[in-house]
């Protein structure tokens, strides 16, 4: 496998949009016997991937924000390192939801893979993972770390600078209210002053702006107007 990160590596390094990374990807899957790609950058309240597997799986993945109970994910979390996986059986699953989560993707092929996570910025993670329809992966040989995350971490760097349009992404949504009044407030308004421009109660003005901060996950208006600026939504 470590010839087939150079070659990631290789791909990331010379691609001069994210549409050839996209059309070199799934070649370089099935070369190394994997059937499909995913590459999830896993943020509090915006995970996207840019992807291979079936759209209809990738929309009930992130609709249903699945990557809170997805336990590769979770062991991507805990560990920080290269790893091989195997789909538990449905029915051996504790979890009723994780009992349901392996059989849908069992139903879409996704049974065993590899999976690459690495730390990226201000404390996410992204991770690539490769996935089989068997179910169970065979390599020749231990995963080269140092090999495996270099490859990856170059992914998400090039993947980053083109700005890659996702296949997938969790929506968020906010209110009319709560992206008025968040607007208003990224143009510096105190709430009295958002209250009186749009005639509306102190106490109004309070109530959607910290429901918009609630919904954006944030622990302050400054970070909530940030995140709303990003993801444009105001």
């Amino acid at each position: 496998m470590k010839a087939w990160f150079q070659k990631l590596i290789d791909v990331s390094s010379v691609a001069p949009t994210d549409a050839t990374i996209k059309q070199a990807l799934p070649e370089l899957v099935r070369g190394l016997g994997f059937d499909c790609f995913a590459f999830l950058h896993v943020q509090p309240i915006r995970t996207c991937a840019v992807s291979n597997y079936p759209a209809e799986w990738q929309e009930r993945y992130l609709g249903r924000d699945y990557a809170k109970i997805d336990p590769v994910v979770a062991m991507a979390r805990s560990r920080l390192q290269a790893f091989a996986w195997m789909a538990g059986k449905p029915r051996q699953a504790a979890n009723k939801a994780v009992r349901t989560f392996y059989a849908e993707a069992g139903d879409f092929g996704i049974r065993s893979g590899i999976s690459v996570p690495i730390r990226t910025a201000f404390g996410h993670m992204s991770m690539l993972t490769l996935a089989s329809s068997k179910p169970a992966v065979s390599l020749k040989s231990d995963i080269d770390q140092v090999a495996a995350v270099t490859s990856v971490a170059l992914l998400h760097a090039a993947l980053e600078h083109h700005d890659a349009e996702p296949t997938a992404a969790r929506s968020v949504e906010l209110t009319a209210k709560q992206a008025l009044c968040l607007k208003w407030s990224a143009e510096g308004k105190s709430m009295r002053a958002i209250a009186t421009i749009e005639n509306m109660s102190y106490a109004n003005v309070n109530f959607h702006l910290n429901n918009a901060r609630k919904t954006l996950d944030a622990s302050s208006l400054a970070q909530a107007t940030a995140l709303a600026t990003k993801l444009k939504l105001i």
